[in-house]
C-alpha cells in the first residue's frame, strides 16, 4: 500500500482545482477518475458547457447533428486541456480507475486494466459529483427510447417527436432547445403547479412563452408505465398514451456515492444519500472533505469551485471560509429568454413575513431588447423600504444570466438599490434597465 499526501476522488471542477493549486504548493496530489471521457468533470463534458452551446446553437438555427459534432469538438478540447493541466504537473498523477474505500483513510482502485491498487491518504477529498435519477416506472429503464441528459446532447439524429419526463429547470431547458432544434416536445410532470419555486406571473408568463414555441405540457400526471415507445399516464381519472421517438428522463440528479465503500468507514451519509459535511466541508472521518455534487445541496459548478476556496482556505489561510457563509447564490436557468433569480422572490418573502417593496419592469420597455429581437420576459425586484437594500430579484428576460451577477453582488456587498438606479450605464445593453427597474 503505498502512501501519499493528497488523494482526490474524481475530477471535477472543485477536486481539478484544488489538485492543480496543491502541485503549485509543491505537494503530491493522486487524482483518480473512473471515466477518461470526464476529465474536467461533469461541467464541461455532459452538462453546464455543452448543453447551452447546444442551446445557443438552437436559437442560431444549426442543424442538429452539426451542432452536437462542433459540441463534441468542444469538449474534447477542453477534456485534453484539463487532463494536461494536471497530469504535466510533477508532483500529480492523475490514475484512470474506480476508487473504493477499504478503509478510513485506505482506498483500493481498480483500474481500466483491470489491476487492482491500494493507497493510503493523508488527506482524501471526495469529489465523485452526482448521477440521473431514473424513476422506478414500470417499463422505463428497458424502454430502448428512454435518455438521460447525458445521451440527449449525443444524439445522431434530432428525434421528431420527443416525451421530456419532469418539468423542472434542466426538463425545461432541453424541452426549450429540442422544440427550437424542431422536435415536437411534450413534457410530463406529476406537480400540477408549474414551477412552484417561481412567482406565478413569472411562472405563467415562462409556461406561455415556453407553449408559443410549440411546446405541450401535461401537469398533475402519473406515468402508470412505458412500452417501448409509448409512455402511458393518467389524467384526472383516464389513460392516455403517448407514442415518440425519445423518452427524455429530466427528474434530477442524486449524489453519486454508490459503489465508493462508505461502509467500510465511518464516513456518514445524509438521508437523501449525500456525503454529511460540516460548515468546512469536512466528513465525519478528520482529514477527509467532500467537494460540490456529492455533499448535497446546490448542484452548480460554481458552487464546487467555492468549496475548493473554503478547503484552500482551511490549509493554508485562517480557515474563517465557511458554507453557511453562502446566503444568496444566483441562478440560471437557460431557457428562451433566460430565467436568472438571486434572493427573495415574492412568494419567499410573504411565507417568511418579510415586508418589501416591489419593483417590476416588462423585458419589452427595454430598447436592447429589441435590439435583440427578443422583447419577451419581466424583470422583478424586492428592496427594503426601511433600508434601500435589495432582498432579491427574477430576471426572466434576454441576457438575464450577465445581470443577475450584478444584483447578486449588491445583494452581498449591501449596495442600495439607489446606487443602481442612479448609475450610468452604457448603451444599449441589458443593464441599463436597472436605471428604471429600481425607480
Amino acid at each position: 500500500m503505498k502512501d501519499i499526501k493528497n488523494i482526490i476522488i474524481g475530477f471535477g471542477k472543485g477536486g481539478k482545482t484544488l489538485a492543480k493549486f496543491l502541485a503549485q504548493k509543491g505537494e503530491e496530489v493522486l487524482v483518480i477518475e473512473k471515466s477518461n471521457q470526464m476529465y474536467g468533470g461533469t461541467c464541461i463534458n455532459i452538462a453546464c458547457l455543452p448543453s447551452k452551446r447546444l442551446i445557443i446553437e438552437a436559437g442560431q438555427g444549426i442543424d442538429f447533428v452539426d451542432a452536437v459534432n462542433g459540441k463534441n469538438q468542444m469538449t474534447g478540447m477542453l477534456r485534453n486541456k484539463n487532463y494536461h493541466m494536471l497530469a504535466d504537473e510533477p508532483t500529480v498523477t492523475v490514475l484512470d480507475g474506480e476508487a473504493k474505500f477499504i478503509g478510513n483513510h485506505e482506498i483500493e482502485v481498480e483500474t481500466l486494466a483491470g489491476d487492482k491498487e491500494q493507497f493510503h491518504g493523508e488527506r482524501i477529498f471526495i469529489n465523485t459529483g452526482a448521477m440521473p435519477v431514473m424513476l422506478p416506472i414500470p417499463g422505463l429503464a428497458e424502454s430502448k427510447a428512454v435518455l438521460d441528459s447525458t445521451a440527449a446532447m449525443d444524439q445522431k439524429d434530432l428525434p421528431k417527436k420527443l416525451v421530456i419526463i419532469g418539468a423542472g429547470y434542466i426538463g425545461l431547458e432541453f424541452a426549450s432547445m429540442f422544440a427550437k432544434y424542431g422536435s415536437q416536445v411534450t413534457v410530463l410532470d406529476l406537480h400540477s403547479e408549474f414551477l412552484p419555486r417561481e412567482d406565478t406571473d413569472i411562472a405563467a408568463t415562462i409556461k406561455k412563452d415556453l407553449e408559443d414555441t410549440g411546446i405541450k405540457f401535461e401537469l398533475g400526471v402519473k406515468i402508470s408505465k412505458v412500452d417501448g415507445n409509448t409512455v402511458f399516464y393518467e389524467k384526472a381519472g383516464k389513460e392516455i398514451k403517448v407514442t415518440t421517438d425519445r423518452i427524455l428522463v429530466a427528474t434530477g440528479r442524486k449524489p453519486n456515492t454508490e459503489n465508493l465503500g462508505l461502509e467500510n468507514t465511518d464516513i456518514e451519509l445524509t438521508d437523501r444519500g449525500a456525503v454529511k459535511v460540516d460548515d468546512y466541508l469536512q466528513t465525519s472521518v478528520k482529514n477527509v472533505w467532500a467537494i460540490g455534487d456529492v455533499k448535497g445541496g446546490l448542484q452548480f459548478t460554481y458552487i464546487s469551485l467555492d468549496d475548493f476556496r473554503i478547503i484552500k482556505d482551511q490549509l493554508f489561510g485562517k480557515g474563517e471560509r465557511k458554507v453557511s457563509d453562502r446566503i444568496n447564490v444566483p441562478y440560471s436557468v437557460f431557457i428562451t429568454p433566460t430565467l436568472s433569480h438571486v434572493g427573495l422572490n415574492e412568494k419567499q418573502a410573504q411565507a417568511k413575513g418579510i415586508d418589501y417593496q416591489l419593483k417590476k419592469l416588462p423585458v419589452a420597455s427595454i430598447p436592447k431588447a429589441h435590439v435583440l429581437k427578443d422583447p419577451r420576459g419581466l424583470f422583478k425586484a424586492l428592496v427594503d423600504p426601511k433600508t434601500n437594500l435589495i432582498l432579491g430579484a427574477t430576471l426572466y428576460g434576454a441576457e438575464s444570466y450577465e445581470l443577475i451577477n450584478l444584483i447578486s453582488l449588491a445583494i452581498n456587498q449591501k449596495i442600495p438599490a439607489s446606487v443602481l438606479r442612479e448609475q450610468i450605464y452604457t448603451h444599449p445593453t441589458m443593464t441599463e434597465s436597472f436605471n428604471d427597474l429600481f425607480k
